[in-house]
C-alpha cells in the first residue's frame, strides 16, 4: 500500500540525507492501516521522496515514545539531544488527542525520488 504525508521542509531535508529514519505521528484512523512493507511518499515544498515502511513503534503518548526510542533516528542531532522533549510535538498533537488515539514512531528506508 502506497500512503501520501506532508513533511514541513527540514524534516523533509533529513529524511532525504538518512539523519532521520523514524517518522512521529498520532496513531489516528489515518495511521493505523500502516504495515510494515507499505511505502509512504512525503511531500514538501523541497519536493517528493519515497520511503518503506520497516518497523512501526506504538506508545501511548509522546513522553513514553521519547524514553523508548533513538532520538537521533527521529531527527534529533546529537547537540540537540538534551533539549530534546515530548513538549516538542505539542506543536503538532494535542496531550488530549495523544491520550486519545496513542502515537506511533513510524521506521522508513529510504527508496529514491518519486512522481508517483
Amino acid at each position: 500500500m502506497l500512503y501520501a504525508m506532508h513533511l514541513d521542509d527540514e524534516p523533509f531535508r533529513k529524511i532525504c540525507d538518512g539523519s532521520k529514519t523514524i517518522e512521529l505521528r498520532l496513531y489516528d484512523e489515518r495511521r493505523r492501516p500502516i504495515r510494515v512493507g507499505d511505502f509512504i511518499r512525503f511531500e514538501s515544498s523541497l519536493g517528493v521522496v519515497k520511503t518503506q515502511v520497516t518497523a512501526l513503534y506504538i506508545f501511548d503518548d509522546f513522553q513514553q515514545l521519547y524514553s523508548t526510542l533513538d532520538l537521533t533516528k527521529c531527527g534529533y542531532s546529537p547537540d540537540e539531544l538534551s533539549a530534546a522533549s515530548p513538549d516538542d510535538m505539542q506543536r503538532y498533537y494535542s496531550l488530549q488527542l495523544q491520550r486519545q488515539w496513542g502515537v506511533v514512531g513510524i521506521e522508513l528506508k529510504l527508496c529514491g525520488n518519486s512522481h508517483d
